[in-house]
Protein backbone atom coordinates (compact mmCIF):
# COMPACT_ATOMS: atom_id res chain seq x y z
CA UNK A 1 0.00 0.00 0.00
CA UNK A 2 2.59 2.27 1.04
CA UNK A 3 4.26 2.27 -2.91
CA UNK A 4 0.84 2.95 -4.11
CA UNK A 5 0.67 5.90 -2.08
CA UNK A 6 4.22 7.11 -2.83
CA UNK A 7 3.48 6.80 -6.51
CA UNK A 8 0.35 9.21 -5.98
CA UNK A 9 2.42 11.73 -4.90
CA UNK A 10 5.22 11.71 -7.87
CA UNK A 11 2.43 14.20 -9.84
CA UNK A 12 2.74 16.99 -7.36
CA UNK A 13 6.85 16.63 -7.33
CA UNK A 14 6.47 16.68 -11.33
CA UNK A 15 4.12 19.68 -11.45
CA UNK A 16 6.24 21.36 -8.97
CA UNK A 17 10.08 20.53 -10.78
CA UNK A 18 9.15 20.36 -14.13
CA UNK A 19 6.11 22.38 -14.36
CA UNK A 20 7.53 25.06 -11.86
CA UNK A 21 4.19 25.46 -10.14
CA UNK A 22 3.77 25.22 -6.55
CA UNK A 23 1.01 27.57 -6.10
CA UNK A 24 -1.32 26.35 -3.22
CA UNK A 25 1.34 23.86 -1.85
CA UNK A 26 1.39 24.11 2.36
CA UNK A 27 5.10 23.94 3.12
CA UNK A 28 3.75 23.48 6.85
CA UNK A 29 1.87 20.38 6.02
CA UNK A 30 4.68 18.66 4.11
CA UNK A 31 7.25 19.27 7.10
CA UNK A 32 4.76 17.77 8.80
CA UNK A 33 4.79 14.94 6.90
CA UNK A 34 8.43 14.29 6.78
CA UNK A 35 9.11 15.03 10.44
CA UNK A 36 6.83 11.94 10.54
CA UNK A 37 7.93 9.86 8.27
CA UNK A 38 11.57 10.86 9.55
CA UNK A 39 10.04 9.52 13.30
CA UNK A 40 8.77 6.37 11.84
CA UNK A 41 11.95 5.43 10.06
CA UNK A 42 13.69 6.44 13.82
CA UNK A 43 11.68 3.84 15.34
CA UNK A 44 11.71 1.29 12.38
CA UNK A 45 15.34 1.41 12.53
CA UNK A 46 15.27 1.05 16.22
CA UNK A 47 12.86 -1.79 16.39
CA UNK A 48 15.02 -3.52 13.27
CA UNK A 49 12.17 -3.41 10.86
CA UNK A 50 12.33 -3.25 7.43
CA UNK A 51 8.76 -2.76 6.70
CA UNK A 52 8.79 0.33 8.24
CA UNK A 53 12.00 1.94 8.11
CA UNK A 54 12.33 1.31 4.45
CA UNK A 55 9.49 2.96 3.04
CA UNK A 56 10.53 6.13 5.06
CA UNK A 57 13.26 6.65 2.88
CA UNK A 58 11.44 7.13 0.12
CA UNK A 59 8.43 8.97 2.03
CA UNK A 60 11.28 11.36 3.30
CA UNK A 61 12.72 11.65 -0.36
CA UNK A 62 9.47 12.70 -1.68
CA UNK A 63 8.26 15.01 1.19
CA UNK A 64 11.67 16.88 1.00
CA UNK A 65 11.47 17.47 -2.67
CA UNK A 66 8.13 18.81 -2.34
CA UNK A 67 9.33 20.76 0.37
CA UNK A 68 12.48 22.19 -1.29
CA UNK A 69 10.26 23.07 -4.68
CA UNK A 70 7.47 24.88 -2.62
CA UNK A 71 10.09 27.30 -1.11
CA UNK A 72 12.26 27.77 -4.41
CA UNK A 73 9.16 28.28 -6.73
CA UNK A 74 7.03 30.09 -4.55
Amino acid sequence: MSVFTMLMTVPQVLTIWVGHQAAGVSVISWSAYLLSAVLWFWYGVQKRDRNIYLPCIGWGGLDAAVIIGAVIYA
